[in-house]
């Protein structure tokens, strides 16, 4: 049975409440698998999250989290206990962690905002959100242009929407509706999790990823560099995190 992505929607949600489907072990690590789950596996260029789901007799590390298959497995160790199938248990989100993912993905986005802005004519690839160099890269060049100043251009456009206060919103649909609402939608779209678009005010992306619910709480956004790789402009970006 497939696991609900409670994060999909719910994407602020710290604590909640699963059901056990089921307890095994990989490589000598324990993997629980729930019937629903708020916790991010890892995908579209965010970390997993990591945290704790315990029971009034068990607590359970949660070290990584992947979805395969349908299926998202909690990877760790018991510190004691174990849990039995179909025991209902607590499921508690490390908050740093995600807050700080949450506000790199949001920022990768609101790159791409910049970039539309200025009608840069860049074509969004992939995305790096993790706090150890966050990037977004695109298909385009650099030539002729002074990196200085788009630098200055594009942080300039960015901080000038999180001052706008833009806020955060899901919408649910089919791929082929996204193109309505987004300004580019790629040609390959993950299998196995529910068609979802981000709205940040007027600007859609496909995303499954956490966000934060309102572009100001980004405070400022730095563009730390852009450079060309092959045939790709790589922008590196940080968020001041206080």
């Amino acid at each position: 049975m497939a696991t609900e992505l409670l994060y999909l929607e719910n994407y602020t949600q710290l604590e909640g409440e699963s059901k056990v489907a089921e307890v095994s072990e990989i490589d000598g690590r324990a993997v629980v698998i729930l019937d629903g789950t708020i916790f991010y596996p890892q995908g579209g260029g965010q970390p997993y999250d990591k945290g704790i789901i315990e029971s009034p007799t068990s607590k359970f590390v949660v070290e990584e989290v992947r979805f395969v298959d349908g299926i998202v497995r909690h990877i760790g160790n018991f510190e004691n206990g174990t849990f039995k199938t179909g025991e209902t248990v607590k499921l508690l989100i490390d908050r740093d962690r995600r807050t700080l993912n949450s506000k790199l993905h949001s920022a990768g986005h609101l790159v791409d905002m910049a970039v539309t802005d200025l009608k840069l004519g860049w074509v969004p690839g992939k995305g790096y959100h993790f706090p150890e160099g966050p990037y977004v890269e695109y298909e385009g060049n650099l030539e002729g242009r002074d990196t200085e100043k788009l630098k200055t251009d594009l942080e300039t456009a960015c901080n000038a929407h999180i001052t706008e206060a833009l806020e955060t919103k899901v919408m649910f649909m089919e791929k082929d509706k996204m193109a309505e609402v987004c300004h580019f939608v790629p040609d390959f779209i993950p299998e196995g999790k529910p068609g979802r678009v981000v709205m940040f005010g007027y600007f859609g992306v496909p995303c499954g990823g956490t966000h934060v619910t309102n572009l100001s709480e980004l405070k400022h956004v730095t563009i730390r560099k852009i450079k060309q790789e092959g045939p790709n402009v790589r922008v590196g970006y940080d968020v001041t995190v206080y």
